[in-house]
């Protein structure tokens, strides 16, 4: 048998494959649909979408950020945040500032006309968890808060959890 033969013979599995979870699994999705759906509305009236709201939504939350930290954050490419950054800084959104010790540094904020955008959509998404809670039993939202974090790489967690507690906002 020659080695070719070997190497393509089939391996055994160890265990039995799990079987896919599609009740959570299409649960997630109609809800991450449902939860931006609302804001992509209100979005697409300034032509912005999602990556738009993710800028202003942790810009806000972490004002004076730095765009490496907000890279680290969104996992998009610098190219793509920096045409969603010069769309957000030229319509009034998010103004950079320098560094006050190192003048190369480009540091976030968001402007009141980006603050107010902000919180509108928070609001939005605030308005769906709370009728969502509502339908609950109470102490489930610590469930949910659990699942919820669970689902983010492990090696991820400590910097979300972070900026989940940043002192601007509530955890």
């Amino acid at each position: 048998m020659n080695s070719v033969a070997k190497s393509a013979a089939p391996v055994a599995p160890s265990r039995e494959a799990p079987q896919p979870r599609w009740d959570i699994i299409e649960l997630l999705f109609f809800a991450y649909r449902d939860f931006v759906g609302d804001p992509d509305d209100v979005l697409a009236k300034f032509g912005f979408g999602r990556a738009h709201h993710r800028v202003v939504h942790f810009v806000n939350r972490n004002p004076g950020m730095t765009v490496a930290e907000l890279l680290d954050i969104l996992r998009i490419t610098k190219q793509s945040l920096g045409r969603v950054l010069k769309q957000l800084i030229d319509q009034g959104y998010v103004e950079q500032r320098e560094g006050p010790q190192d003048r190369r540094q480009r540091l976030l904020y968001v402007t009141a006309k980006g603050s107010t955008l902000a919180l509108d959509l928070a609001g939005l998404q605030t308005e769906r968890i709370t009728r969502a809670l509502a339908e609950i039993a109470p102490g489930d939202d610590e469930a949910a808060r659990r699942f919820l974090a669970a689902m983010i790489d492990r090696d991820a967690r400590a910097d979300a959890q972070r900026l989940i507690q940043s002192p601007t906002g509530t955890e």
